[in-house]
């Protein structure tokens, strides 16, 4: 799957990418996700796939100490962070999302949680994230990678613990000699079921 871009507006200021071909692109793209249908160990050589892993230990460990702006550096200026609702994505169209972020929005996110405006993040959560399972999926390239991972993250928040967990979609590529992220989607186990305090990046 490629998904539809648009270079003539800046996405920090405009949803400019986020257009019925957009949408199209990443329903129609939902099957790459499936186990069933699409067989996992592609053959992409080993520099691929540790390139692959190295770039999601280091989104965890960012996401962990907080380091929002250099997460954040990580993605396209073009990308998207989903969390859907419905088991396996369903239509962001139709359908509610936990979050649905563009660029814009992304940036939105991180100004409120560092300015503390987050009020539901007054005190931050304090999280550890371990990421496993990772898969580098049939279709992949030297220059474009489908990864699929598990994921458990622990929160710590105003003396209380809790696990969440699921797995990771995350669709890479390479330009200028650097991977970097257009779009996460992270799927809950829970997700069709009632959500407390999402207000933090998972």
């Amino acid at each position: 799957m490629t998904l539809h871009l648009t270079h003539t507006e800046n996405p920090s200021r405009y949803s400019c990418y986020i257009d019925d071909a957009f949408y199209r692109e990443l329903t129609d793209g939902l099957q790459d996700w499936d186990r069933e249908s699409l067989p996992v160990d592609a053959p992409v050589d080993m520099e691929v796939r540790s390139h692959c892993q190295a770039l999601l230990f280091r989104e965890a460990g960012l996401l962990d100490d907080g380091r929002f702006d250099d997460w954040l550096e990580l993605f396209f200026p073009e990308c998207l962070y989903w969390v859907p609702s419905v088991v396996r994505g369903g239509d962001p169209r139709t359908e509610v999302s936990i979050a649905f972020d563009d660029r814009r929005r992304l940036e939105d996110r991180i100004y409120w949680l560092q300015g503390g405006f987050a009020y539901s993040q007054t005190p931050r959560s304090r999280t550890s994230r371990t990421i496993s399972n990772i898969e580098v999926l049939q279709g992949s390239t030297t220059e474009a990678a489908n990864v699929r991972s598990n994921f458990v993250i622990h929160e710590f928040r105003q003396g209380e613990m809790r696990s969440l967990a699921g797995w990771y979609g995350h669709r890479l590529k390479k330009q200028n000699d650097r991977w970097q992220i257009r779009q996460k989607m992270v799927n809950l186990i829970d997700c069709d079921q009632g959500q407390d305090n999402l207000t933090f990046l998972l």
